[in-house]
C-alpha cells in the first residue's frame, strides 16, 4: 500500500513543482512585497512592514477609476456576450447546411491578433481631422451628430471599450456552446415534439438545463477573463490609460511597475492582491449559485 502511495506522489511530484514554482512562489512574494512599506527597488530597501500599501492604493485616484472601468467592464460584457453568443449558437445549431461555414466566420476574430482588431476599431470609432470614420458616417445617415468615441466623453469609450470586448471573446463562448448545444440528446426534443411543448418552454426546461454546466463555465472564465482586461484598452486608447480615463485594474498594475508611474512594486502588488480577492470572491459566489442552478 505504501509502495502505491509513493508511486503516486512521484506521478504527482511534477505537477506539484510546476505549481509551486510557477504559482504558489510567486503569490508568496507578492504578499511579502505588498506589505513592505517603502521598498525602494534600486537599493532593495524598505523602512516598515504594514498595510501602508494597501491604504495607498485604496486611495488612489488612479486606481478608483481603473476599478470603476474594470467593474462598469465586466458588468456589461460578461451577460451581453454569453446571452449573445447563445442565441448565436442556437441559431447555428438550427441551420443544417453551412453550418461549419458560418462557425469558421464567427470563430476567426478569436484567432485574429487583438492589437490588429483594436486598431481596426480604432480606425472605425476615431475621428480625425480628415474623416469622421466609418460608425459617426453611419450615424449623420440617420441624422445624429459626430461623436468622437477614441478621445470624447467617457461614455463613448466605454462603449466602445466594451463592444470590442464583447466582438473578442463571442466566438469563443459560440464554439462551446454550439459544441454543448449539439451534445444533447435529440430524444428530450422527440419528446417535447409528441407532448406538444412550446419551443419556449423547450428551450428553458430541456436546453438550458442540458447546457447549464458549459453555461456557468462560460460565465465565471467570463468573469475572470473581463477583470484581467488590459491589452483591449491599449489597442484601442494607447499605453497611457491614466490620461484617456480608459484604466484597468491590470493596466494599474503594469503602470506602478513598467510605466511612467512605475518603480513601486509594492504598490503593484497591493493592487494585485486587491485584484486576486475581487476575482476569488466573486468566482466563489458564482461556484456557490451553480451548485443550485446548474444540472449535472
Amino acid at each position: 500500500m505504501r509502495k502505491k502511495n509513493l508511486h503516486g506522489w512521484l506521478y504527482l511530484l511534477p505537477a506539484i513543482l510546476f505549481l509551486g514554482c510557477f504559482m504558489v512562489y510567486p503569490l508568496v512574494d507578492v504578499l511579502i512585497y505588498s506589505l513592505e512599506e517603502g521598498y525602494n527597488f534600486a537599493s532593495q530597501e524598505m523602512f516598515g512592514v504594514g498595510l501602508y500599501n494597501y491604504s495607498y492604493v485604496l486611495h488612489d485616484p488612479y486606481f478608483l477609476q481603473a476599478v470603476k472601468n474594470t467593474f462598469i467592464l465586466v458588468m456589461i460584457t460578461v451577460p451581453l456576450s454569453t446571452g449573445i453568443a447563445l442565441l448565436i449558437s442556437v441559431a447555428l445549431s438550427s441551420i443544417k447546411r453551412l453550418r461549419h461555414w458560418f462557425q469558421t466566420v464567427y470563430f476567426l476574430p478569436y484567432v485574429t491578433n487583438t492589437l490588429a482588431v483594436g486598431l481596426v476599431f480604432m480606425i472605425l470609432f476615431k475621428k480625425t481631422a480628415y474623416t469622421d470614420g466609418l460608425v459617426n458616417l453611419m450615424i449623420n445617415w440617420f441624422g445624429g451628430p459626430s461623436v468622437d468615441f477614441i478621445d470624447g466623453p467617457y461614455w463613448a469609450k466605454m462603449f466602445v471599450l466594451c463592444f470590442y470586448t464583447i466582438w473578442v471573446v463571442m466566438p469563443f463562448k459560440i464554439l462551446i456552446l454550439t459544441s454543448a448545444l449539439a451534445s444533447v440528446n435529440p430524444d428530450y426534443y422527440k419528446a417535447a415534439r409528441i407532448d406538444g411543448t412550446p419551443k419556449w418552454r423547450t428551450f428553458t426546461r430541456i436546453t438550458l438545463p442540458m447546457i447549464s454546466p458549459m453555461l456557468f463555465y462560460l460565465i465565471i472564465t467570463g468573469f475572470i477573463g473581463a477583470f484581467k482586461a488590459y491589452s483591449d484598452a491599449v489597442a484601442l486608447f494607447g499605453t497611457n490609460l491614466n490620461a484617456a480615463g480608459m484604466n484597468t485594474i491590470v493596466g494599474y498594475v503594469y503602470d506602478m511597475l513598467y510605466g511612467d508611474s512605475g518603480g513601486y512594486p509594492s504598490y503593484a502588488s497591493a493592487a494585485a492582491l486587491i485584484l486576486f480577492a475581487i476575482v476569488f470572491t466573486i468566482t466563489c459566489i458564482n461556484l456557490l449559485i451553480s451548485k443550485k442552478s446548474v444540472h449535472h
